[in-house]
């Protein structure tokens, strides 16, 4: 059987099954609704199987849909491991890292690690996404992320693991709170108190949900908020307490009136880590990321380390 169907069509499966929408995944490959539809259906009627199921609710992948964007996965990801060793011969070819992290990640270390990557790369562009630890992993052993980093130690088919930095979580508090009086506190002392947190779809949430859900206990959330510093503001502001990285509280207990409580919990101190499913193939400059992301952790200081519980603490 003569397979007919182009980058283009693996491109669009690969976006719908991401987005789980027929008119997302169009979006995201440039193409309007209609013009994706009709990829669509002579992929179907080519290959002689149904691809998608299509519902009022959006579409997800039939068995053989699943089977096709696996394969597809495959083969854009070593396009671009041949557009990045090609990339010094070849003017004007863009790459992309497509790079999954936790909250922590997201919003401690990597941005600034990212900026000086992006500055000495300016023909690469990075897709980075917040997710939970575990859907991290799958995303990295699916094919779906090149680089993720997690708090996950193992999983993963064919995953592989490299340090990175370690995670503390903390309860930050006003500057009277009844918790201050404590050297430290278990989080089910904490649930009796209101919450403010990160929005829903951070990956932090969530991560305290599950906690609270272990304990049987419901989180009462007072606020949420889209940053740790407008955490902290409010916290201040004696609107609730919160829970967030050891390295964040004690960058704005410097200049806002907060106090830092250490956890008891075993959960509150997390390894993060690096993971790859292949880094011999992935792109040059994805390699060159990885490599970046090794020689900070060698080079980080663990500002955990340094005892908790004084707002004074350096970060």
């Amino acid at each position: 059987m003569a397979l007919r169907f182009d980058l283009t069509d693996m491109q669009l499966m690969v976006n719908v099954a991401g987005a789980m929408s027929l008119t997302k995944g169009a979006e995201r490959t440039f193409l309007s609704v209609p013009a994706a539809s009709n990829r669509v259906k002579s992929l179907e009627e080519h290959l002689g199987t149904e691809l998608l199921y299509r519902g009022s609710q959006g579409v997800t992948l039939t068995p053989s849909g699943e089977v096709f964007v696996r394969h597809a996965r495959t083969v854009l990801r070593q396009l671009e491991h041949l557009r990045g060793d090609m990339q010094e011969y070849a003017q004007g070819v863009k790459g992309r890292v497509r790079v999954y992290a936790n909250t922590t990640a997201m919003n401690e270390f990597i941005p600034a690690l990212l900026g000086r990557y992006l500055v000495s790369h300016p023909d690469v562009n990075v897709e980075l996404r917040e997710r939970l630890s575990y859907q991290v992993v799958h995303a990295v052993a699916e094919g779906v992320a090149d680089i993720g980093i997690t708090a996950q130690g193992s999983g993963g088919v064919g995953v592989r693991y490299l340090p990175y930095r370690t995670d503390r979580l903390v309860l930050v508090t006003c500057e009277d709170h009844p918790l201050t009086r404590m050297a430290s506190s278990g989080f089910e002392e904490a649930l009796e108190y209101d919450l403010i947190s990160l929005f829903e779809s951070s990956a932090i949430h969530s991560f305290l949900l599950k906690a609270a859900e272990d304990l049987g206990r419901v989180l009462r959330f007072r606020i949420e908020v889209g940053n740790f510093e407008a955490a902290c503001r409010l916290i201040a502001a004696k609107v609730g307490i919160g829970v967030i990285p050891a390295s964040a509280a004690y960058r704005y207990a410097r200049g806002i009136p907060i106090r830092i409580v250490p956890l008891e919990d075993d959960w509150s101190l997390r390894d993060l880590h690096i993971c790859v499913r292949d880094s011999e193939a992935l792109p040059a400059f994805a390699r060159e990321l990885v490599d970046l992301l090794v020689a900070d952790a060698a080079a980080a200081e663990d500002p955990t380390a340094r005892g908790a519980g004084d707002a004074g603490a350096p970060a």
